[in-house]
């Protein structure tokens, strides 16, 4: 049986391999190919809906529990060049 996961942008559960591992690099949301970057990491659906969500919910910083804010960029061009592909 494949580990679930909870999307932190739309909130549903999912098998782990339909979502993205995401974790928070030094300044910016780093996307974890290999789901083996060190550290707090979350998970969100490859979806632009998931991700405005998250943004509108301000989620990311909640799931890393950090303060400081995170550039969501290379997540967001991430999503978009997986959508249009």
């Amino acid at each position: 049986m494949e580990p679930v996961r909870t999307c932190i942008g739309c909130r549903s559960r999912a098998p782990r391999s339909s979502l993205l591992r995401i974790v928070a690099g030094k300044s910016e949301i780093v996307v974890d190919e290999t789901a083996t970057i060190p550290g707090r990491g979350a998970w969100l659906h490859a979806r632009h809906s998931c991700f405005q969500d998250a943004v509108r919910r301000h989620a990311f910083g909640r799931a890393f529990r950090v303060t400081r804010s995170l550039d969501a960029k290379q997540l967001e061009n991430r999503l978009n060049w997986l959508m249009d592909n």
